[in-house]
């Protein structure tokens, strides 16, 4: 949707899978609305994934500059997205699979999400200050991730917390809300979030306070774990 018009409604979408970043829808151009994309004014260039073009989209109310864009000359391996269209993802107003919308970014079909309860000791701390101090967290394993450790709010100190404004939104897990911890006179940013209203496919983690184990110390059954060096390092 875009502009409050359907811009492409379509049964023949690929998806790309690449290996360096995020998955990316291509729709047929037969499926796009008429007269949908205009040319961009930018000459084609080469990619890693062979020659592209850069597209506008213009509706009855807008022109996104720039917000699509297609392969004419794809690298072998991509061959059957020839002359397909891929959208930038913020350039849309909202996206739709079946009649859910989805947030962020395709969904990609190899990254998996598993929540486990358990009976782990776990204890944050940061800055000499203890943080949370639970026996029943629950643990996230997803793709390419460390494990993240969901604690209720019982076991968690509050006091030492508060609100951020920061907020994310995962296509796996819903949307998040962050808080700042307030240690004495200092204050360390987005350490903790919460998922207060996951996606229906993974509700183990509703309302659980979750830290970065990247900012924070996190000692599980009395063993400090390294910091893990992620993109949230």
């Amino acid at each position: 949707m875009l502009d409050r018009q359907v811009i492409v409604d379509s049964l023949g979408t690929m998806l790309m899978i690449p290996p360096d970043g995020l998955p990316v829808y291509f729709f047929p151009p037969s499926d796009l609305a008429p007269d949908l994309l205009i040319a961009a004014g930018k000459p084609d260039h080469e990619t890693s994934r062979g020659m592209t073009r850069v597209w506008s989209i213009r509706t009855a109310g807008k022109v996104i500059e720039e917000g699509a864009w297609s392969l004419i000359e794809p690298v072998p391996e991509l061959a059957a997205l020839r002359d397909m269209v891929a959208f930038r993802w913020q350039a849309l107003d909202s996206w739709y699979e079946e009649d859910d919308e989805i947030f962020v970014h395709p969904k990609s079909p190899y990254h998996r999400i598993d929540v486990l309860h358990s009976s782990r000791h776990i204890r944050v701390e940061l800055n000499g200050h203890v943080l949370a101090d639970s026996r029943r967290p629950r643990l996230l394993f997803e793709t390419g991730l460390p494990i993240r450790y969901y604690i209720p709010t019982s076991d968690v100190n509050m006091d030492l917390l508060r609100p951020s404004r920061t907020v994310t939104q995962c296509p796996y897990k819903g949307m998040a809300s962050y808080w700042s911890a307030e240690l004495g006179n200092e204050t360390v940013r987005d350490v903790a979030w919460m998922y207060r209203y996951p996606v229906p496919e993974c509700p183990k983690i509703e309302a659980l306070v979750s830290f970065f184990n990247e900012r924070c110390d996190l000692v599980v059954d009395g063993q400090l774990q390294a910091r893990p060096i992620t993109p949230w390092s």
